[in-house]
């Protein structure tokens, strides 16, 4: 990088910190946005209407007010032409005071008001403007200036919006000849799409509005197509280059198995069980994802591609995230297959050592036929006598590298993913493009809808009244409390303490208990079997619950401080009441003050039911990685397309890059695309096969 004209050493040290090291990165660093002088409103046209306005004049004086070091604050007054405006700073002043200089051209964004007699803003969004940039505030009102994202590091060495300017400038004059083209021109002509060199070029100094239009449309369209590529070519090698297990048509096993459920499965379940019966038959393996909205009856679809793949000779391993999670299926499995004469076998961490060796000889000596576990599948020394079919649940807690290592753990055994939490189709066609999807979405016949209620955290005592009616027809309940990393102590002991309060008070005359992933796993597993036997009336717990707990007499649950969850996470709690024939109920318990927004954003979930629409809205709010709560190993990574906003053009890119993937699957007819995707995804080649 210091080749490029305005960055020295210290500044390339900087600039690698964060991902710029070439001139390519340099000019794939976008502006976070544009000011666009047409819509700068004059100071004495501030209409106070609490919403953000940019304001752009020069700095006539600054000083700092107060005594004390948690006392003093940093105004800044600045006046164009029709008036002035004071900016004020109460927190980073050691950075602000050293920043401004009388005369600098500036521009101010945010929310101004009227504090005594003078118009302020506090705390602006500030950006630094050369005296070029000033002299065109009256010489072309049109003009359009990028701002881009830095920090207090960058700003030390001039990379703040204008040092990036100046740089980035320098970028573009020398990059001029050298950005090679790699979209077909057969694509670029049929969606009318600048050259890449024009688009990176404009992008960053566009003259007006719809030239930086232009320039993002090509620059987000050939993202979505790299990463559609990769999906098409993931497809391609696993449909007609691998060679998978071939198992033989079910027989009568399958048959008593199908038997063995208390219900009749819904068309949709059947559908489903078609689709994995029709891939374990295939000589090609199976990267099928289910999709099932909570409750849909995804485990009974596992259960009965197991008791397959057991007939037909092989092994095969469930993997969950969790602990709980892990022992609430082995709950659930081990007496459904001991009837089919089937062994089942649970493996988590923390074993004692003997009890541990004998597991893995069970695993190893294929005595074991299923085997039920966490990440502890994955551990050094698990050796399958014979993998044939893998199924991932909750997979988006698990980093595509823990997946390739169970695969591995077996010859091309099939894989089937499971997930409770609904993926929009704009974020499945980036993260699971390549897989064959099936969707659960019906719900059982004998499961009524799940009242949903907010409550605020002030009427608490009424709520648990109701609690206590609901207790006293013999049905059972939960009480949830937020767990969030970085207050997890204090989570924990907000929950311990309900325990106690509650117990000794309000809800004395039930048998209450206590449970969160602190516990050791034998109390876990105690608490858990008490309270699906029915001898646990109400069950305190943190949100180790959110999926897999299957008692259907839990009717109702209250999650407390429900603003601090995202909406997929509480869909996946309250799934956890209503699996019986009574119907459930659901009540999120917000702390007071709570916002209009938070308000909102938890009434879709009084409103709807439906997995997909909630999770659309939680994408929406929250963005791809909040959304799955931490972001997933081997996911796509969006610098300028944004899977919602560009989900058209998302669209648009699939088909295109399919539809070459299956004409040309070595990349053969256009060079520079091919040679583009060597260079930028070959390193990631082996973490594509996974599903």
């Amino acid at each position: 990088m210091q080749f490029v004209p305005g960055v020295g050493p210290g500044r390339a040290r900087q600039l690698a910190r964060i991902g710029i090291e070439t001139l390519r990165d340099l000019l794939y660093y976008l502006p976070r946005r544009y000011l666009d002088r047409s819509l700068i409103v004059p100071i004495n046209s501030l209409d106070l209407s609490n919403r953000e306005v940019t304001v752009v004049g020069k700095v006539a004086a600054f000083k700092t007010i107060g005594g004390g070091a948690h006392r003093q604050r940093l105004e800044v007054r600045i006046v164009d032409d029709t008036g002035s405006l004071r900016a004020v700073w109460f927190r980073g002043l050691n950075y602000w005071r050293g920043a401004f200089q009388v005369g600098q051209a500036v521009a101010f964004s945010g929310k101004a008001k009227l504090h005594r007699d003078y118009l302020q803003m506090a705390h602006p969004a500030v950006d630094f403007l050369d005296e070029d940039e000033d002299l065109g505030l009256r010489a072309k009102t049109g003009t359009i200036i990028s701002l881009y994202p830095s920090t207090d590091v960058l700003a030390r060495v001039g990379l703040d919006s204008l040092g990036f300017r100046r740089v980035i400038a320098a970028g573009v004059k020398l990059s001029k000849g050298m950005v090679p083209e790699i979209l077909p021109p057969n694509l670029r002509t049929k969606h009318k799409l600048l050259i890449r060199e024009r688009a990176l070029h404009q992008v960053h100094f566009p003259k007006k509005m719809p030239e930086k239009d232009a320039a993002l449309k090509r620059l987000k369209y050939e993202e979505l197509f790299a990463i559609q590529i990769t999906l098409a070519l993931r497809q391609i090698r696993r449909k007609h280059r691998q060679k998978g297990i071939q198992f033989p048509h079910p027989g009568a096993l399958t048959r008593n198995a199908l038997k063995q459920f208390p219900f009749e499965m819904t068309q949709g379940q059947l559908s489903v069980l078609t689709d994995v019966r029709q891939d374990m038959e295939s000589e090609h393996p199976m990267n099928r994802l289910l999709q099932g909205d909570v409750g849909a009856g995804k485990t009974a679809v596992a259960m009965t591609a197991l008791t397959m793949a057991v007939e037909g000779g092989y092994q095969g391993a469930f993997m969950a995230p969790t602990e709980v999670l892990a022992e609430q299926h082995y709950r659930t499995l081990k007496p459904f297959f001991e009837k089919l004469g089937i062994c089942t076998l649970l493996l988590i961490g923390g074993l004692p050592a003997g009890k541990r060796r004998e597991k893995l000889t069970a695993i190893n000596n294929g005595e074991a036929q299923i085997v039920i576990g966490t990440h502890a599948l994955i551990q050094e020394g698990v050796d399958f006598h014979k993998l044939g079919l893998v199924i991932i649940d909750e997979q988006h807690r698990f980093g595509v590298a823990q997946r390739l290592e169970l695969r591995r753990k077996g010859k091309t055994p099939d894989v089937l993913v499971l997930t409770a939490t609904p993926i929009p189709r704009s974020l499945a066609l980036t993260l699971y493009g390549d897989l064959d999807v099936s969707l659960l979405k019906e719900r059982p016949g004998h499961r009524q809808p799940i009242v949903t209620r907010l409550y605020s955290g002030r009427k608490r005592d009424e709520f648990f009244s109701k609690l206590r009616e609901e207790l006293l027809k013999g049905r059972q309940g939960f009480v949830v409390y937020p767990l969030v990393e970085k207050s997890e102590k204090l989570d924990l002991q907000a929950a311990v303490d309900a325990y106690e309060e509650l117990k000794s008070g309000i809800m004395k005359d039930f048998r209450l208990e206590l449970l969160h992933g602190r516990l050791p796993t034998e109390e876990k597993e105690r608490v858990m079997t008490a309270f699906a036997r029915g001898d646990v009336d109400l069950l305190i717990s943190t949100t180790v619950i959110e999926v897999g707990i299957d008692v259907p007499n839990a009717t109702v649950m209250a999650v407390m401080g429900a603003q601090r969850f995202g909406l997929s996470q509480l869909h996946q709690l309250r799934g956890r009441v209503g699996r019986g024939q009574h119907r459930g109920v659901c009540v999120l318990v917000v702390d007071p003050p709570v916002t209009k927004e938070a308000k909102a954003r938890l009434s879709v979930l009084e409103q709807t039911e439906d997995g997909f629409i909630i999770a659309e809205e939680d994408l929406r709010i929250r963005g791809g990685g909040e959304f799955f709560g931490t972001r997933q190993h081997g996911a796509p990574d969006f610098k300028i397309a944004d899977p919602i906003d560009d989900r058209e053009l998302l669209e648009v890119a699939r088909k295109d890059a399919f539809d070459l993937v299956s004409k040309d699957p070595d990349l053969r007819q256009f060079e520079p695309l091919r040679l583009h995707f060597e260079k930028a995804y070959g390193p990631r080649m082996e973490l594509m096969d996974v599903g």
